[in-house]
Order: structure tokens, then C-alpha cells, then sequence
């Protein structure tokens, strides 16, 4: 049986659809060569609506099960049950050590998450989800941290799934016809753009799983879910990534490629 020929990813996001907006064609890519893949997803119940329509969208690009860190949304507290904390007010020893044990479980060799910015549009939990993977994927290998949690596991890479300011294309004019603003990195601040046109389809099913979400107006899917089709693909066919550590090496073999 022939190995995969691509690394095994973990993609850690804070809300359930973030998955497909952001690596919908690399977590697609990646499955179809055979490489492991999960979403470990920080806020919304698993009773939640949400969460049953991100484990539809997980068996449609292939990444398995749900992985919930169980924390409420910063704009909907009801959105975990129990009295659950919104992710922004969790103790940050606490979250850490909840994504640290399933980096140990699930040892992959690559983890993707959040950029500093927020994603597009600075979201608080989206913040808070980038700071809180920083932290995991460094203790992940440290034995002397979190000892409850697993065996250490180091992952070879860590991204931020981002996007550059000559990249966002038609998502500004898109997200600004709704009142949202648009916050982009710098062009110099990319080290990987992925070309996921060949995953586009299952990409954008993946997103319109997220039913409620497709629903709203306002929403980046509800957005694209009523785009033409040229257009929505035009913004869905590029993926773009900032590898924040450790960095690049000649021949290294954990890479996301195209």
C-alpha cells in the first residue's frame, strides 16, 4: 500500500464553518491522497445545531468526527450548554491544555489555525483561537507541561490560515456591501498560497452544510451561497497560509503544496 504522499493536518478554528471557509481545498486535497486530517473546533456544544451541520461538512471534506473544545461563542453565550464559558473568557492555562491533549492524541504533523488579525473580519474568538493554538502546539511537546494530557507530540509545522491584501480580491467589496470591514495582512507576510480550484466543488459543499450559517445575510457563506458561481469560485479557488513555526528549511518534507 503506498504512503501518502502529503503530511497529516490539524486544522484548529474557532467556530464551526471557519473549517471550510479557510482550508476547505486543503483539507479536501490532503484526504484524497489518503493523509489524516481533523478540525478540533473551540466554541458550540456538541448538542448544538451547529455542531451536527460541522460534522456534515467534516464527512464532506473527509476530516472525521467533530473535536469540540466545548466553549461558548463571545456572541452567543447559549451557544454551549451547561453554563460553559465563551471561549474569551476561559482561563488560558485551561484551553490550552484541552487543545494540548488532542494534538497528543491525534499527533499530526502539521497544525492550522487562526491568523493574529482575527480572520477577515477581527473576530474576538478568532483571536483568542490563534493566541490559544500558539501556545498548544509549543507545549504539545513538552513533557514537563500538561503530563495529563498524553505523550508529547511535537508537530513539524504550524500556519495561520490568513489572507494578503492583494489576495482578498472580491471578498473586501463583498464583505464591505454588508458593513463589515476587511483586515488583511501584508503580501510579504504569506509564505504558501494553495491553488484549490480542483476542490472548489466539495470546498463549497462543505460550506453550504453549514446550513444556518448559508441562511443568514449577513455570514460569509450566506454571502457566497448567493454569489454566481463564477464569482464564488473566483474567491474560494485560493487558499493562503503564513508558516509562523518553526521556520522554512531546505527539503522539508512538511510542507502544504499544492
Amino acid at each position: 500500500m503506498n504512503q501518502p504522499s502529503l503530511p497529516s493536518l490539524m486544522g484548529v478554528f474557532a467556530h464551526p464553518d471557519d473549517e471550510s471557509l479557510l482550508t476547505g481545498g486543503v483539507l479536501a486535497q490532503h484526504h484524497a491522497v489518503g493523509a489524516r486530517t481533523c478540525v478540533v473546533t473551540a466554541t458550540w456544544g456538541p448538542a448544538s445545531h451547529r455542531a451536527t451541520e460541522l460534522a456534515e461538512a467534516l464527512d464532506v471534506l473527509g476530516a472525521g468526527a467533530p473535536r469540540l473544545l466545548g466553549y461558548a461563542d463571545a456572541r452567543n453565550p447559549a451557544s454551549a450548554p451547561d453554563g460553559a464559558v465563551r471561549l474569551v473568557d476561559a482561563p488560558l492555562d485551561e484551553a490550552v491544555g484541552r487543545l494540548v491533549a488532542h494534538i497528543r492524541e491525534v499527533r499530526p504533523d502539521i497544525v492550522i489555525g487562526h491568523d493574529a488579525l482575527g480572520q477577515l473580519t477581527g473576530h474576538p474568538d478568532h483571536r483568542r483561537a490563534h493566541q490559544i493554538t500558539l501556545l498548544a502546539v509549543e507545549a504539545a511537546g513538552l513533557p514537563h507541561l500538561y503530563p495529563e494530557a498524553g505523550e508529547p507530540w511535537q508537530p513539524a509545522a504550524l500556519y495561520a490560515a490568513t489572507h494578503s491584501e492583494s489576495g482578498a480580491g472580491r471578498l473586501g467589496p463583498l464583505l464591505r456591501s454588508v458593513g463589515k470591514t476587511l483586515l488583511a495582512v501584508p503580501d510579504t507576510y504569506l509564505t504558501t498560497t494553495i491553488d484549490a480550484s480542483p476542490w472548489a466543488a466539495v470546498k463549497m459543499e462543505a460550506i453550504l452544510a453549514h446550513r444556518s450559517e448559508a441562511a443568514r445575510e449577513r455570514s460569509l457563506p450566506g454571502l457566497l451561497a448567493r454569489l454566481p458561481e463564477p464569482e464564488r469560485d473566483e474567491i474560494i479557488s485560493t487558499e493562503y497560509f503564513t508558516r509562523l513555526t518553526p521556520g522554512p528549511a531546505p527539503g522539508d518534507p512538511h510542507r502544504l503544496v499544492a
